[in-house]
């Protein structure tokens, strides 16, 4: 397991709006993905597999729900995503929704921690 911090995600409410402030505001490319109804956000240079150079990473955006996903979520990388929601459950956090593939791309799933906070776990294929 890396534990590193692979992703971020940003809610919104008005997508055309979010994408226009964050495309002008800090140079981001932002390309609309209608088959998963999401917004990919990348911050700086990338290749097919993500980053080109160290210190930074990409991220996505997509619509606000009422649920837990209304704020921004951070994500970590993991080996095995089951295997880490059983560990954060021993540690007092709680999953969020069910494991999900993302296209042939790997996993991702959410989880609450113990604070409240709701965080992203990503596993590669």
């Amino acid at each position: 397991m890396s534990g590193r911090v692979v992703h971020f995600e940003i809610p919104f409410d008005d997508g055309d709006r979010a994408r226009s402030f964050y495309r002008d505001a800090f140079g981001w490319d932002v390309a609309q993905m209608p088959e998963f109804d999401y917004t990919a956000a990348g911050t700086g240079p990338a290749g097919e597999q993500g980053p080109t150079e160290p210190g930074y990473i990409n991220g996505g955006m997509f619509k606000r729900d009422d649920g837990p996903l209304a704020g921004p979520i951070i994500t970590i990388d993991v080996e095995d995503i089951d295997a880490c929601v059983a560990k954060i459950e021993s540690l007092g956090g709680s999953a969020v929704g069910e494991k999900m593939a993302v296209g042939d791309m790997g996993f991702a799933a959410y989880f609450r921690d113990p604070e409240g906070n709701v965080m992203g776990l990503w596993q590669n294929p």
